[in-house]
């Protein structure tokens, strides 16, 4: 059976199933997930400043902190099964290269203009991928993370909803959902995986509908967004970059896409854009015309990603003790906070709610310069 076929077919079983799967608590708008207006914090694969990402541990950890979304990064198996990794490439969390019995797995991919070697998601069935262990992809960032090392699976989508669904029922709280769709143009076009069909399928199968749903869905391309536009009403969220542009309109940069014509066109198909925080803050802290050019067009404004380590953070905020060393995190939030942004990508939640709700990092300057 061809990979098309049997997309066809788990969407008929899927469809026969939708009405056995509970839906999910009731559906609130952004505003109410972040506690009333506030910052919305999105759990950047989810804790992963605690715990190797991308696993139901840190997942779990993000949601217990009182995370309001976390954001699960999509690629699919060879059997067309969703799984979470920040690439389909695997060997920088998991410890596929030590793994003697996939030698002859490894390849050579051209991907989204750049070649790419390793062990690749989309060459694993969904057993395969099950032998396979975490690690921490940042060891020397965070040899904290790396105590964990080997004893998480990777985690599937359905899995991740099941866990969002039980933590529901324990804290009675909404807890949102927002996937990144890694790749899809790749994984369409050369391999001949739909993700977009196989996230719509397992959004549907879980009970997730309407705009008032607690689910965004993220892209760096633009043709996946549009047809799940079409498709859903899903808040959709078009995610930009300082350089380069999306794999599959080659001849569109990020930068157009970020001038108010740009944004105005993405309006006709996403409520926002996801931008990485250069492109949102000035080097002296005040938001660039990209924020006040976004909510004009009616679009919402997703910071990535606020981390806590010296090396991640814009140089006056760093502290003695190394790249992997605490910084003054909290500075960047309120920065952002200030600039009007409405939500902030955090490998550490916990300190990000932290911020949210007023505390005070000690040394750290707030936008004022009190201390």
């Amino acid at each position: 059976m061809g990979r098309r076929t049997l997309i066809a077919a788990v969407a008929a079983a899927g469809a026969a199933l939708a009405a056995l799967v509970a839906p999910p608590l009731a559906a609130q708008p952004a505003g109410a997930l972040s506690g009333g207006g506030d910052m919305l914090v999105i759990a950047h694969r989810g804790a992963s400043g605690e715990r190797p990402e991308h696993t139901l541990a840190a997942y779990e950890r993000a949601i217990d902190a009182g995370a309001d979304y976390i954001e699960p990064d999509l690629v699919a198996t060879s059997d067309l099964v969703l799984v979470a990794r920040h690439e389909n490439e695997l060997s920088d969390t998991t410890d596929v290269a030590s793994r003697e019995e996939f030698d002859e797995r490894r390849r050579s991919k051209e991907i989204d203009g750049q070649m790419v070697s390793g062990w690749f998601a989309e060459d694993f069935t969904l057993a395969e991928l099950r032998t396979l262990r975490t690690v921490e992809r940042l060891p020397s960032v965070r040899p904290g993370n790396t105590l964990y090392d080997g004893l998480y699976q990777i985690p599937t989508f359905a899995e991740i909803v099941r866990l969002v669904r039980a933590k529901e029922a324990e804290t009675g709280r909404s807890i949102g959902l927002y996937p990144e769709l890694k790749h899809p143009n790749f994984l369409l076009q050369s391999e001949g995986i739909d993700t977009v069909d196989l996230l719509v399928l397992a959004l549907r199968e879980a009970g997730y509908a309407g705009a008032d749903a607690p689910v965004f869905v993220q892209s760096f391309e633009v043709a996946p967004l549009r047809r799940l536009a079409q498709r859903t009403d899903f808040r959709l969220i078009q995610l930009v970059a300082p350089e380069g542009g999306p794999a599959d309109v080659p001849s569109l940069s990020y930068a157009e896409m970020l001038s108010p014509a740009g944004l105005a066109e993405i309006a006709t198909y996403a409520d926002g854009i996801g931008a990485a925080i250069p492109l949102l803050l000035e080097a002296d802290g005040r938001a660039t015309p990209v924020v006040a050019d976004a909510t004009a067009a009616g679009l919402e404004v997703h910071a990535w990603t606020l981390r806590k380590e010296n090396v991640f953070l814009p140089p006056p905020m760093r502290s003695g003790g190394g790249e992997g060393a605490v910084g003054c995190d909290a500075s960047l939030f309120a920065l952002l906070e200030t600039a009007g942004v409405d939500g902030v990508f955090a490998d550490d939640p916990a300190r990000a709610l932290d911020w949210r709700g007023g505390g005070v990092q000690p040394g750290c300057a707030t936008p004022g310069g009190a201390r």
